[in-house]
């Protein structure tokens, strides 16, 4: 089938051979393409959409040969959702959510754990009414539930999204995993110690903690500084280890503390040989093993994984680490591993394998999906493949019998090996009541869900058989027959109805009408031509309207658009005789005004408007019923570079108009045509305003244009006496200022510096500017006509809403302009037994109330907020420097008096990467906005007590982070934040404002004077250690870095000067020896005697620089040695 553009084309071809007048039924039926033939099924890929008479490819494939029942409906089967006999419940990965899930499941199956958890008190849950979902709030309360609906839900999986919500994770961002743990287990910590219950408060630091600790020993006096600690889990380095044990042991070597790293002993009083380890106690009941896959590699400045093979054993013992206990034996089992699958650290895939501690068989969990491992041995090697990457060459080493070996564990969970754990008592976990209450009702819930979606499966299939029965039986009754009856149905309709993924309404035929109410012929291509039969079928079952057979093709309509037609070539001769008589000037006096804009245009707006009276009969009722022709005015029909009057103008002429209706003044727009370019003109625009060459422009705009360049001359000469009288304001020279109080006058006067900023605008464009006709200081008033400034705020920021007036520029502004009320400062010098005292007033005196008032509300507006933002900047703690400043502690109750006090930052604190630089405060203009509004005074107070400061725009430095907030936030909920933004946990972070520590976890930030732009410090606690020591060890390693990249530098440069010497020499030589041959043709003897000389005086001076060099550079090296 031919193109659509072509059918369009080939239905309005013998318009140029037909009048309007002359139209018939034959040219109508060509026009709305009735006899274009139908496309044969398989002829076409797609429905032709130019052509009402194809059927072909609207959707009927699918519903013509055999269907299976399943494409009836997009429903699985409910039963793929419930969980099978004597398997573990999944988790739903919310996106980027595996890392939580992989945790829960492995504290899932700690017995002790969730046996804990069941026995805290839950009168929430026990009070429930089960005709209500219950909604747990607390993390314990969440625990709770959801541990309960892993034991005995009969979903395959479930929606852990309320303990995420809790714990305020992002959902759509991998957090780091180690330290969600670490998180984790605090926040459990912290809930469970509140419990009323004694046996449960100490559950987590029986089952997780351990006791170690860090022991630096003096060479010289032997003493030992032992500093105890507490661990939950054992973080051990990787790098560089094949196995378990190897990490353990470094973990815990010793460490040599000599040279530059030497430690400083309190009872030697100096720096000494020292040697340091770590100690293990006692270790918990269950060991977590931290193997440090991620990194920070200082190249690339971010973390990296490490994909090191590391063999760890099924049973390990920890009885020759443990301090004391060396031949004791402290047997732990492998109960579950953790894998991270991916190459990154930023993404990748988190599972877990765990060991069932009722059946020691293993589980894969993998979010929803569990599988159980063959046998009773852990199996690791279906994990590892699938991490292997094509650029990996490293090989998996064996395993000895007992062991497993992977390069993607990265925690790995032992439990001790107790007898009492193979207790039958021990191994069941029962659910309490309360809870098998709320989870029996969840199943419930499935059940009813699992009833409904096989009715629904049902349903969809009964529906799906009789809806093919009927589009096989109608589809065959679809064509029209020529010269039988017919009638149109839109194409979208066709379409939806043989699709079965939507709703069949009923048949809309509103939108194909035309303004006669029959069928548009420009939407003859929107619709098909299907016979009477299988319209009245269609009809009958799903109704709708109107209907259109062969009597609604529009005769009007077929007639406008001929008429249309002609005229638009008709136009483009007449553009060309037009476009030709308009190159001279008219030969006649009687001629016509013809704006220019409008003669470059007149073709492009003699089309639309064409398009326009076209356009008219796709109207009914006011609506617009679809888009225009195909032929439609194009960008070929005018210029390509048209300006913005061009594209405004809607009316041919109108440019030459002025606003009161007449001939424009500015003759520079309008040229004069001949009679006979105007008669052609006026064919196409009979309304256009004509103007003869004769006529006088308006006569209203001439007299307001005399009227404008009077004014302008007058405000030129305003600004002119305004500025000789006022040069010192305008220039911004000699002003008075409140520090330094002149000593020629008592009295200054005050103006808004809004109004200063307004003046000094018209005098630099006294004919573009409106000029300044009054003062209006009521600006600077509270509702009761009394000042809102003192003299000590004026000094401060205050200092940038006024402008200070001498007393002689206070009377030339007092002449020139309409003050509503003078306001003046007045200095005043009393003697007292002890010398003189100055006091200054203001006329009017300043209003104390409404200034007080003011500050109390400001104050206020700063500590109740929401969604500001606040800075949070990472700084080192420098320990030498913390000892001598105080540490101020400061809970939600002492803050609100401490925050008005300025309050000096505490030493010892600086950022890692760069210093702060300060910012410049810039003056803000005095407006309405700020400034002037009756009943609220808006000047900002400043200085001493009077109240706060006011914040100038902050600049974020580089690893400073902004957080939003509220007023209402606590800080714990703060310190959730900081971590997903620094992987620091909330146990880590000692946070400070202004020098005082934020500690009270359960006070809300506004408390705590938290105010918007606040910039917080973070201190990230880092493992116990010497600073001191520390320090040591960096400056060493600074000077050895310092002069191996010296030595580097040097040598490089040697080589550098001698390869430079090298072949500038050998440069210099072809060069030489090239003008030794051209010159051998004209002086032979004499040019070689002299080439010869300076090539050996060259050669000796080189040599010279050299050995010069050479001498110098072992002079330099020896005085570094």
């Amino acid at each position: 089938m031919a193109p659509r553009v072509q059918l369009e084309k080939a239905a309005w071809r013998w318009v140029d051979s037909v009048r309007p007048e002359d139209i018939h039924r034959e040219h109508i039926e060509i026009a709305y393409r009735i006899c274009v033939p139908p496309c044969k099924r398989g002829a076409c890929r797609r429905n032709c959409k130019g052509n009402p008479n194809c059927l072909v490819g609207i959707g009927e494939h699918a519903w013509l040969g055999e269907i299976n029942e399943n494409s009836f409906h997009n429903i699985d089967d409910p039963n793929s959702e419930r969980r099978d006999k004597n398997t573990f419940v999944g988790l739903t990965n919310l996106g980027a959510t595996c890392y939580v899930n992989t945790f829960l499941q492995v504290w899932f199956h700690n017995l002790e754990l969730r046996r804990t958890l069941y026995l805290c008190q839950n009168a929430r849950a026990e009070e429930h009414n089960m005709d209500s979902d219950y909604e747990p709030r607390s993390i314990c309360e969440h625990l709770q539930y959801l541990f309960a609906l892993l034991q005995n839900s009969n979903r395959r999986y479930i929606d852990p999204s309320g303990l995420v919500k809790a714990l305020g994770l992002d959902t759509g961002q991998q957090q780091d995993a180690q330290e969600f743990s670490k998180l984790f287990l605090s926040l459990l910590e912290d809930t469970l110690s509140k419990q009323k219950n004694p046996n449960l408060q100490n559950v987590i630091q029986l089952q997780f903690c351990g006791q170690m600790s860090y022991v630096t020993v003096c060479n010289q006096c032997g003493r030992a500084s032992p500093l105890p600690s507490r661990y939950y889990e054992l973080e051990l380095n990787i790098q560089g280890h094949k196995n378990l044990t190897e990490c353990v042991t470094e973990f815990l070597k010793e460490e040599k503390l000599d040279g530059d790293n030497r430690y400083f002993c309190e009872s030697c009083q100096s720096k000494q040989n020292a040697t340091r380890r770590i100690k293990l106690h006692s270790l918990p009941h269950v060991l977590n093993l931290q193997l440090m896959r991620f990194i920070f590699d200082r190249q690339t400045g971010h973390k990296k994984k490490l994909n090191t093979f590391i063999s760890f054993p099924e049973q390990l013992d920890m009885g020759p680490f443990l301090e004391g206990k060396e031949d004791e034996k402290c047997v732990y089992e492998l109960s579950a591993v953790l894998i991270h699958r991916g190459v990154s650290a930023y993404s990748g895939h988190y599972i877990a394998h765990v060991r069932d501690a009722r059946t020691s068989d293993w589980y894969k969990f993998n979010d929803e999906e569990i599988e159980k491992m063959e046998g009773k041995k852990l199996q690791l090697g279906i994990e590892e493949d699938i991490a292997e990457t094509v650029k990996s060459q490293t090989r998996k080493p064996k395993c000895s019998k007992g062991y497993h070996c992977s390069r993607n564990a990265y925690m790995l969970v032992y439990k001790c090996h107790r007898e009492e754990d193979t207790d039958p008592m021990e191994t069941n976990v029962d659910v309490p009541g309360f809870l098998q209450r709320l989870v029996d009702r969840d199943n419930r819930k499935f059940e009813e869900w699992c009833l409904e979606m096989a009715d629904m499966r049902k349903q969809s299939v009964d529906k799906g058989k009789a809806k093919h029965e009927e589009v096989k039986e109608l589809y065959e009754l679809l064509p029209a027959e020529d010269g039988q009856q017919y009638e149109f149905v839109p194409l979208e309709w066709l379409k939806k109805w043989l699709d079965d993924s939507t709703v069949t309404k009923e048949i809309d035929n509103g939108n194909f009408l035309c303004s006669h109410g029959k069928l548009h012929p420009d939407k003859v291509g929107e619709a098909k031509r299907i016979s009477v039969k299988a319209a009245e079928l269609l009809f009958d079952r799903y109704g709708g309207g109107p209907r259109l057979d062969g009597s609604t093709l529009c005769e009007e309509c077929v007639g406008q658009r001929c008429r249309v037609l002609r005229l638009k070539n008709q136009l483009a001769e007449d553009y060309k005789e037009v476009t030709n008589l308009v190159k001279g000037p008219p030969k006649s006096d009687e001629g016509y005004w013809v704006g220019k804009t409008s003669l470059r245009s007149w073709r492009q707006l003699a089309l639309e408007q064409l398009d326009e009276d076209e356009e008219e009969t796709k109207h009914i009722d006011g609506k617009t019923n679809g888009e225009g022709p195909e032929i439609t005015a194009t960008k070929e029909y005018g210029t390509e570079n048209q300006d913005e009057d061009e594209e405004e103008m809607k009316t041919f002429n109108e440019d030459i108009l002025c606003r009161h209706g007449g001939l424009s003044i500015l003759e520079s727009e309008r040229r004069l045509v001949t009679e006979e370019v105007w008669s052609k003109l006026r064919v196409y625009f009979p309304r256009a305003p004509q103007f003869t060459q004769l006529q006088e422009p308006c006569q209203q705009c001439l007299r307001l244009e005399r009227e404008g360049k009077e004014n302008e001359a007058l405000n030129r000469m305003m600004a002119s006496e305004q500025k000789s009288s006022l040069l010192n304001l305008f220039q911004e020279k000699n002003r008075p200022t409140l520090t330094k109080w002149p000593q020629e006058t008592d009295i200054l006067y005050i103006v808004p510096l809004f109004f200063v900023d307004e003046w000094r605008k018209f005098i630099r464009r006294p004919t573009k500017t409106t000029p300044v006709s009054s003062v209006g200081n009521s600006l600077l008033l509270c509702p009761h006509g009394g000042f809102m400034f003192t003299h000590d705020s004026m000094l401060m920021g205050d200092a940038q809403h006024i402008a200070l007036l001498w007393p002689g520029e206070w009377e030339v502004i007092s002449r020139h302009f309409l003050v509503d009320q003078p306001i003046s400062i007045c200095q005043i010098s009393q003697a007292t037994p002890n010398g003189s005292s100055v006091e200054y007033t203001t006329q009017p005196e300043l209003c104390r109330d409404c200034r007080e008032g003011f500050i109390f509300q400001q104050q206020r507006d700063m500590r109740e907020y929401a969604q500001a933002t606040v800075y949070v900047r990472k700084v080192i703690d420098d320990k030498r420097l913390m000892e001598a400043a105080p540490e101020v502690n400061v809970s939600g109750s002492e803050a609100e008096d401490e925050r008005e006090e300025p309050v000096t930052k505490v030493d010892g604190e600086r950022d890692p990467d760069f210093s702060q630089i300060e910012d410049g405060a810039k003056r803000q203009r005095l407006s309405d906005s700020t400034i002037g509004a009756a009943a609220s005074p808006a000047p900002m107070a400043s200085g001493g007590k009077s109240g706060i400061r006011r914040s100038t725009r902050h600049r974020k430095l580089r690893g400073e982070k902004a957080l939003i907030v509220s007023a209402n936030q606590t800080l714990k909920e703060l310190k959730i934040q900081i971590m997903h933004a620094f992987s620091v946990a909330p146990f880590d972070q000692n946070l400070s404002i202004d020098g005082r520590c934020l500690t009270d976890d359960s006070a809300t930030l506004g408390s705590l004077g938290v105010i918007p732009e606040s910039v917080i410090c973070l201190k990230a606690d880092e493992p116990i250690a010497d600073y001191a020591a520390l320090d040591d060890v960096y400056q060493g390693m600074f000077l050895f870095l310092s002069f191996f990249f010296f030595f580097l530098f040097l040598l490089y440069t040697l080589n550098l000067l001698y390869t430079l010497n090298l072949l500038y020499t050998l440069n210099l030589l072809y060069t030489l020896n090239l003008l030794y041959t051209l010159n051998l043709l004209y002086t032979l003897n004499l040019l070689y005697t002299l080439n010869l000389l300076y090539t050996l005086n060259l050669l000796y001076t080189l040599n010279l620089l050299y050995t010069l060099n050479l001498l110098y550079t072992l002079n330099l090296l020896y005085t570094m040695n």
